[in-house]
């Protein structure tokens, strides 16, 4: 049965009579318009209170997840009762206006007096509904009803294309007028109504001064029977439902087909509803809250009472209304009679119709439509009110009876100001400023107090748009304060240098061109442009232009005229007249001054001669007059116009200016947006003239998007978040940054605070990573002088959620006109893209269209792509180096272009699209190129459809949300997903293990197969062999494993390179999204925990920490979990947060984050002594068994054990760092028994990588604490172990990996020759499996020991490999490193291999990168460097800024080679600055050198400070003894180091150190300064390398110039 009722009301007839009352449906009328019918009947007026407010709250709302359908669920909630409640008590539903209803009863006269107690029960049982309900949220829901019975008249009217229906008459007025009276909850009964009905049966309630009645209740008499009479009234209702369809609530639902019909009520229903039910779409599709322009027409009749003569003039009114609006895509929506007249809601902007510039489209049509209707005799007064903003478009009432309607604040103020201001045009502030229209066109009128709206703002008549001219109205306007910087726009400015320089020279005339789309600054820079040419002692005539002067024949030239002759500043026509007169006397004849009458608005005689002449003749010799009057001009003084908005020059202009350039030197300049049509012959000729300089106008940089934030809020500095969320959003349009940034301000988002000192704030993870992004320090001075300074920095109230924000309704409506010119396929793709993400793959989207074939998809997104909608790219690179920088402005060549061949424009169009539908197949990644169309196609989805379409994405993407290929597959987090149960794709075990087994894991049988052995003795490397024996066979060893993969076997090398980073954008990232929308926090938690991870392997800490903080959110939700996965994942997301605060340098916290996971993970670290020195021992035995003793033969590890065993290494390699780092004696312990535990945990885990990284790793610890035996033992176990590799796979990366790490702990150690060995064939194996991630970094620290030798030829080398990788891959670190390595060979080997300006350059555009900024150790070392050279300079404020830089870095403590070479760097520095205090004899000089003597010392005696830094590190104590006047300390310090050297092989040194031991003890302070600190005694330009190390083939080495 529902299955049959289903099919009924899908029907196409039955869909559209639900749209339409029982009286149209089985009306019978002519076909004239207009047609007129009478009949008796009792009409209802509800008026439900509260959904204005509710629409008003969900149009402000922040978030995008508080949509239309919420308000729409909440709205037919209230109204489909009141609706049912209509139907059932037999009443015809004629009209939704908004948030009220108007029913009908249609009787015989004779019935009226039953069928008004009917209407009465019916109206207080509505009441009855509400009594004690309140809406979800929080709105009181509540109703007035009012009732008139009497003669009704019904009008239908129209034209062709679309039929209303009206119903007119005192019934109708009373039931207004009733309706005005009541109050909440009361019904009220016109004076006619009372007098009609069964005054027995109903209490009342008089109303002062009124004759209708309030309804108290119904006293029927006690025999009284409803159902009897209820079943008696119905009889009299022509279209009751009643014997079999008598569980109907309507007879429409059955309509039977009929072409005929269905064609007739088509006419009375909407065209996007048409659309709707012809495409089988669901009611809600259509609902949106939406940017709108709502024009009110109220039209007020001479003769009211007579429908014959209303009838014709609604007629003529209604034809004439649609046909204006049809012009510019607007829409009637309702036509009701209300107070007084007739009224029409109009509405521009509905789905499907928006188009650009609707606010001035719409006041056209307001005023077009006032003009008309004023002059139809049968109409007294004609009142529009124009009103814009978000307002609820959408389906409201019944399943049976619902009409397509608008409800929002900003109907209520456009239907109030038509009646409040009656025989006028008027309109709302938002549409006064949307504009963009002269102020002249409005005059701001007197506020009244409004009927329901608490606070409409200006209101202000609109005054039309005839051809009058406003002189001195028309100058270039800038909303830029007086010395607020033009940002990002100097390539721009230099254009106009350039061209305003040729102009000068060559006394030609020139045009310059600024084309770019609408919020670009277009207009700022003119106004710059004006202020420039001004300073120059040039005549400047700035104008802007408006949409309306395109249709105003020779207004441009009209305009620029009058400011060249100076009537712009006259204020009277007499004034313009006489001006005029002493202009062109000597020019015209007297005679002919009437011509100047049209165009200046002034009063010459007519003469003879003019007024024969023709309309073409007069404005040729206009033409003429105003030439000579240019020519003359230009003479005394050179002209510049300045034109604003220059693709609204009317084409009668450009014929002039296109004579002028030709004929008088004159230089234009012109802003313009984009040409929607082909432009006139004149503009193309201009255009492609030689003298022309079309100027394509780009986005601003992200760094003066942030310097606009900035300057702008009035702060120094802005959130990391905030700076990303206003780059990406604003995608570099100031006019879009400023619209995003005023809608936070409205969500109350931001706030101030004092910015806080870096010494002051307490470090804690909420505030780990809480830096800003500042202001250019120069143009904060520029804008502000030296003397003041901003004291406050901009923040982000708690828990906001930046992506999840809403748009603004002004950069909505931009992407909603984009949306509703597309075609339906086109924006079901776009659709489609939005739930995927801002990023998205053509694979997904595939999987997402429905019916779709490739071929169709591909074509689709070449056009999306041609029409700026996507981009594409071919991998994640391109994608990334896209995303830093925005496209800048260029020129563009019409003359050149116009020059090529064409065989026809739509032939070269389709080319176009063949040769874009070609790279577009090439493409794997493409995005939006505009958040907020994401975000705007986003929310037109149905709530349910976008669940429905989530899972399908979060389906297609757990299939691949894993490492790629080329790193071995897996999870990103080891074994991370068998901990979790987080599928959503069910299989059976077969299809796992296939799946498992191609993504590189082994099943069961296999691991065991495969399990590994560790040797009990060695074999390879006998007892007594020799340490050069052991380096000779683990050299030749390598040597064989690169001969091996030199072969290209394909077993060994894997060809690809790694995806894992488009993995992250485009699966991972996507993946949480759409679990968190789904609800599932569970598996939203396990991608961000992967995400987390990911951008660790990638050194992202900053992004790292962002994710955990989302997960941390979703952890507190999950709190009450107890489960043993909840348990994994709570371990792991403190073992992520303690490897970003290791790497961080907070090793407080990271100690703290790690204990914490390792409890969760059932492995308590000791926290005192006793338990210290019992785990010690328990963890010494487990070693002794598994090294010393034959494994016992045992299982494998399961997934879930492996997974906590994989985080157990990660902690604990990191714990015993941490402990290294620290001086307490005892801590040294603790690092010991983490280096033990690690190694018991690698070795339970029976994995080759985990074991030898672990042997590798307790071999540094023990090397650092001074433990030869062991270190040598755990090193060749180490090489045992890779030797007994199978050599393919991940075997061969095993074993480079051990080359890499051996050759970086020889560095360390200070053996510097087998360092460079190792690294030389580590960065070759690299190179062979292409990994530059690990290629890079053995290029970094090679390059170290290269340097140390003074090998300068492999040096030169190393670090132009190094250069071309940083450049191939966009790695900034490996760039960075490569600049630290430049400073280091400018200030100790004494030549150039880059610029010091190069270096410096890199690091003030570098410095806020997020992934440098995050890396304490090189930055440290750069500024370090920095302030080195500066020192050496003697120029100490420069100096200062670099010092205190590296100052505050220095307590981000880790123990890394790069962390301790920074503070090397930077003591180095302030051994220069004591220099400085103690021959300026500062009183706290020897305080200084005291406490740097001890930071030298206490550097040295750390563990974690690797051997090789010693030398230097003496060095420095050295001369820091030699200035204090310790020479026998000095001479300690000396041997130490010089001997260190000549151990390690330490030539640049040991060269510096014998320059410091054989000078003169009484040499100046300078010289043993320069000598210590590595710069010889020589002019800084004239340095050279130690002699007895010049010996470098020169050739070889690109030196661009000698210090």
């Amino acid at each position: 049965m529902s299955t049959q009722r289903q099919a009924l009301q899908d029907r196409a007839i039955v869909k559209l009579a639900a749209h339409l009352p029982d009286l149209i449906v089985y009306g019978d009328f002519s076909p004239e318009r207009h047609s007129v019918d009478y009949f008796d009947g009792v009409l209802m007026f509800v008026d439900i209170s509260g959904f204005t407010a509710m629409t008003e709250k969900f149009s402000t709302a922040m978030y995008m997840d508080r949509g239309a359908e919420q308000l729409v669920e909440i709205l037919n909630y209230y109204i489909s009762a009141i609706v049912e409640k209509v139907l059932i008590f037999g009443g015809d539903i004629l009209k939704f206006a908004g948030d009220s209803l108007l029913a009908l009863w249609k009787v015989e006269r004779k019935q009226l007096k039953n069928i008004i107690t009917l209407v009465i029960k019916c109206s207080l049982e509505i009441h009855g509904l509400f009594e004690n309900q309140e809406s979800e949220e929080g709105l009181d829901i509540r109703v007035k009803i009012a009732l008139a019975a009497g003669h009704i008249t019904m009008l239908v009217f129209g034209d062709e294309t679309r039929n209303f229906f009206l119903v007119i008459g005192q019934a109708v007025d009373d039931v207004r007028l009733a309706q005005n009276m009541a109050q909440m909850n009361d019904v009220i009964l016109s004076p006619n109504c009372w007098q009609l009905c069964d005054r027995s049966m109903v209490e009342i309630e008089r109303i002062p001064d009124e004759r209708a009645v309030k309804v108290n209740f119904l006293k029927p008499p006690p025999t009284f029977n409803f159902d009897e009479f209820f079943t008696k009234c119905m009889t009299f209702m022509e279209y009751y439902p009643s014997g079999d369809h008598k569980n109907l609530l309507r007879l429409a639902c059955i309509l039977e087909p009929n072409p005929e019909l269905e064609l007739s009520l088509q006419k009375y229903v909407m065209e996007s509803i048409l659309k709707q039910i012809d495409d089988r779409q669901l009611r809600g599709y259509l609902s949106e809250l939406r940017p709108v322009t709502i024009v009110f027409v109220n039209l007020i009749f001479k003769e009211q009472e007579k429908a014959e003569v209303i009838g014709s003039a609604i007629q003529d009114a209604c034809v004439y209304i649609n046909s204006v609006l049809r012009v510019f895509r607007g829409q009637i929506n309702k036509v009701f009679m209300f107070d007084k007249g007739c009224s029409f809601l109009c509405v521009f902007g509905f789905p499907g119709a928006k188009a650009p510039d609707e606010v001035i489209h719409a006041l056209e049509s307001a005023v077009d439509i006032f003009d008309f209707c004023s002059h139809v005799q049968k109409i007294r007064t004609v009142s529009i009110g124009v009103a814009s903003g978000i307002v609820f478009c959408g389906i409201v009432g019944h399943s049976v009876r619902h009409e397509y309607t608008v409800i929002g604040q900003k109907v209520n103020i456009a239907a109030r100001m038509m009646m409040y201001y009656p025989g006028i045009v008027t309109c709302d502030s938002i549409t006064y400023n949307g504009s963009n229209l002269p102020a002249y066109f409005f005059k701001e009128l007197p506020k009244k107090v409004m009927k329901g709206v608490a606070d409409s703002g200006p209101i202000y008549q609109c005054l039309g748009f005839n051809e009058k001219v406003m002189f001195g109205m028309t100058y270039l306007t800038s909303d830029r304060n007086e010395g607020y910087p033009l940002l990002g726009r100097d390539e721009e400015i230099k254009y106009f240098t350039c061209t305003m320089r040729e102009f000068l020279i060559s006394n030609c005339s020139r045009v310059l061109m600024y084309e770019g789309l609408s919020g670009y600054g277009k207009s700022q820079i003119l106004k710059e442009i004006e202020r420039l040419a001004q300073s120059k002692n040039h005549r400047t005539i700035a104008i802007a232009l408006t949409k309306i002067s395109f249709h105003q024949n020779f207004y441009t030239i009209q305009i620029l005229m009058a400011n060249v002759l100076g009537l712009d500043s006259c204020r009277h026509y007499k004034e313009r007249q006489s001006n005029l007169q002493n202009k062109v006397k000597t020019l015209l004849n007297e005679k002919f001054y009437c011509i100047l009458n049209d165009i200046f608005h002034v009063q010459f005689p007519i003469s003879r001669e003019v007024s024969t002449m023709s309309t073409s003749r007069r404005q040729k010799q206009l033409e003429a007059l105003f030439m000579k009057i240019l020519k003359q001009t230009v003479k005394e003084k050179r002209i510049i116009f300045l034109i604003d908005e220059g693709q609204f020059v009317d084409s009668a202009s450009w014929a002039f200016l296109e004579e002028l350039i030709r004929t008088v030197p004159i230089f234009i300049v012109m802003s313009l947006s984009p040409f929607l049509d082909t432009p006139c012959d004149a503009a193309s000729t201009i255009m492609k003239n030689r003298n022309t300089t079309y100027v394509t106008m780009g986005a601003v940089q992200p760094k003066d998007i942030r310097n606009k934030v900035c300057l702008d809020l009035n702060v120094s500095g802005i959130p990391k978040e905030l700076n990303s969320y206003l780059v990406e959003g604003s995608c570099g349009i100031p006019f879009h940054c400023g619209e995003l940034l005023k809608n936070l301000d409205r969500h109350r988002v931001l706030v101030f605070q004092p910015m806080e000192s870096k010494e002051k704030a307490n470090v804690a993870w909420n505030n780990l990573f809480k830096n800003y992004t500042k202001i250019t320090e120069g143009l904060k001075i520029a804008t502000l002088g030296h003397d003041k300074k901003i004291k406050e920095v901009c923040d982000l109230t708690k828990d906001v959620r930046l992506k999840n924000l809403s748009p603004p309704a002004s950069l909505k409506e931009i992407s909603l006109v984009q949306l509703d010119s597309m075609s339906l396929s086109h924006q079901m793709l776009v659709r489609c893209a939005a739930i995927i993400g801002l990023t998205f793959t053509p694979d997904l989207l595939f999987e997402m269209l429905p019916c779709w074939n490739l071929k169709t998809m591909i074509k689709a997104l070449a056009t999306l792509v041609k029409s700026n909608i996507f981009s594409c790219f071919r991998n994640g690179k391109e994608l990334r180096l896209a995303l830093k920088q925005n496209p800048a402005s260029f020129e563009v060549h019409y003359r050149s272009l116009s020059l090529k061949p064409r065989e026809g424009m739509p032939c070269g169009h389709q080319e176009e699209l063949r040769e874009l539908e070609s790279e577009v197949i090439e493409c794997h990644i493409f995005r939006f190129c505009r958040p907020v169309m994401q975000k705007t196609a986003y929310e037109l989805w149905l709530k349910d459809q976008k669940k429905a379409m989530h899972l399908k994405c979060a389906c297609f993407l757990e299939e691949i949300a894993h490492k790629c290929k080329r790193c071995r597959s897996g999870d990103f987090i080891p074994y991370h997903h068998f901990t979790v149960d987080i599928r959503l794709n069910t299989l059976d075990l077969d299809t796992i293990r296939k799946m498992a087994k191609s993504q590189g894991f082994k099943v069961e049988e296999e691991i065991i197969f495969s399990k590994i052995e560790i040797p009990k003795k060695s074999d390879i490397f006998p007892e007594n062999i020799s340490s050069e024996e052991i380096r000779e066979k683990v050299l030749s060893f390598f040597d064989v494993i690169i001969v091996k993969m030199r072969s290209s076997e394909a077993d060994i090398i894997l060809l690809e390179s790694c995806q894992c980073e488009d993995i992250l954008e485009v699966v991972t990232m996507p993946l949480a999204h759409h679990f968190l929308i789904l609800g599932e926090k569970n598996k939203a938690l396990y991608y961000f925990l992967e995400i987390a991870s990911t951008y660790l392997i990638m050194n992202d800490n900053y992004m790292a920490y962002v994710y955990l903080n989302e997960g941390e959110r979703l952890l507190k939700t999950l709190r009450n979990e107890t489960s043993w996965s909840h348990t994994f994942e709570s371990a792991a997301f403190y073992n992520l947060k303690g490897q970003v605060c290791f790497n961080m340098g907070q090793m407080r916290l990271a100690r703290k984050m790690l204990r914490k996971a390792l409890k969760l993970l059932n492995h308590n670290f000791p926290s005192n002594f006793i338990s210290l020195f019992l785990q010690t021992h328990v963890e010494s035995n487990r070693l002794f068994h598994y090294v010393d003793q034959q494994a016992q033969e045992s299982l494998p590890p399961g997934k879930k054990r492996l997974a906590q065993l994989y985080q157990q290494t990660t902690c604990f390699s990191l714990l015993w760092r941490i402990y290294s780092l620290n001086d307490f004696f005892h801590y040294k312990y603790y690092a010991h028994l983490a280096a033990m535990m690690q190694v018991n945990s690698a070795l339970e885990t029976q994995d080759n990588f985990q074991i030898i990284k672990a042997y590798l790793d307790y071999s540094v610890h023990q090397q650092l604490a001074g433990d030869q035996g062991m270190w040598s033992k755990y090193e060749i176990m180490a090489i045992e172990q890779i030797m007994n590799l199978p050599l393919k796979g991940q075997g061969i990366e095993i074993v480079t990996y051990v080359a890499d790490t051996l050759g970086f702990n020889k560095l360390l150690m200070g053996h510097l020759e087998l360092a460079i060995d190792l690294g030389s064939r580590a960065q070759t194996m690299w190179g062979l499996l292409q990994n530059p991630n690990r290629q890079y970094s053995v290029l970094c620290w090679l390059s170290r020991p290269l340097f140390l030798r003074n090998r300068h030829t492999q040096l030169i080398q190393t670090l132009g490999w190094l250069w071309d990788l940083s450049v191939i891959e966009e790695h900034i670190l490996s760039k960075a490193f490569f600049y630290f390595a430049c400073l280091d060979i400018m200030l100790y080997s004494g030549f150039v291999y880059r610029t010091f300006e190069e270096c410096l350059e890199f690091i003030h555009q570098s410095e806020d990168n997020r992934i440098l900024n995050f890396h304490s150790g090189i930055l440290l070392g750069l500024y370090s460097c920095l302030a080195i050279w500066y020192a050496r300079l003697q120029d100490w404020d420069c100096f200062h800024v670099f010092s205190n830089k590296a100052k505050n870095l220095v307590p981000r403590k880790t123990p890394t080679a790069l962390y301790s070479q920074g503070i090397c760097r930077y003591l180095e520095g302030q051994v220069l600055y004591l220099q400085k205090q103690i021959e300026e004899r500062s009183e706290w000089a020897q305080d200084t050198g005291v406490v740097l003597l001890k930071n030298l010392e206490t550097l040295v005696a750390q563990n974690t400070t690797a051997v090789i830094f010693h030398p230097r590190l003496y060095h420095l104590m050295a001369y820091v003894c030699l200035l204090m006047g310790n020479g026998q300390n000095c001479d300690l310090f000396l041997n130490t180091a010089l001997q260190l050297s000549e151990t390690q092989g330490n030539v640049l040194e040991k060269c510096w150190l014998n320059m410091n031991k054989n000078a003169p003890r009484k040499a100046s302070a300078h010289d043993a300064l320069t000598a210590a600190t590595g710069t010889p005694k020589t002019r800084l330009d004239k340095a050279e390398p130690p002699a007895d190390e010049r010996q470098w083939d020169n050739a070889d080495v690109n030196i661009t110039k000698f210090l």
